[in-house]
């Protein structure tokens, strides 16, 4: 699995070139085709080139979340942008008694829907700012590597 600091630095470059997703689906036909943060953090986690989108990303987005969900790389790297936000996660029942965060919705929330008290969504620089700001934190608080003395 990929450092989730290494995927979130790939979703930074490639929101910065193709832009973000922010309508229904999970993903966008177009002469780019553009993702919602989440499902871009699947692309950038699994290393899939933009030929080999699932389909479901475009048609099924419930099967698109399940697909998020099935990938530990997406998950890390969508986890860790979550605790950056300045918002609190949702959760989710399970079963009664049994509730978890539901990572996905916030991050996926987050990106795409307007703040209360401004007029439009974050824009793809505030978006690209706060992955990196969450990238860094992984940087300074990543353990040191030793090596054996010779």
């Amino acid at each position: 699995m990929r450092h989730p600091r290494h995927t979130l630095q790939d979703m930074a470059s490639v929101i910065a070139i193709e832009g973000l997703h922010r309508g229904e689906q999970l993903a966008h036909r177009g002469y780019i085709d553009r993702l919602d943060i989440c499902a871009l953090a699947y692309i950038t986690a699994e290393w899939i080139g933009p030929t080999n989108i699932p389909a479901e990303f475009f048609t099924d987005e419930l099967a698109g979340i399940r697909l998020i969900e099935c990938s530990a790389g997406a998950m890390s790297a969508i986890r860790t942008l979550s605790e950056a936000l300045d918002t609190s996660v949702t959760e989710e029942k399970l079963a009664p008694g049994l509730y978890v965060p539901n990572w996905i919705e916030h991050v996926s929330n987050w990106a795409r829907t307007t703040p209360i008290g401004e007029t439009q969504p974050p824009s793809d620089d505030e978006v690209i700012g706060r992955i990196l700001r969450a990238a860094n934190t992984l940087t300074t608080h990543a353990p040191a590597v030793h090596t054996p003395a010779a």
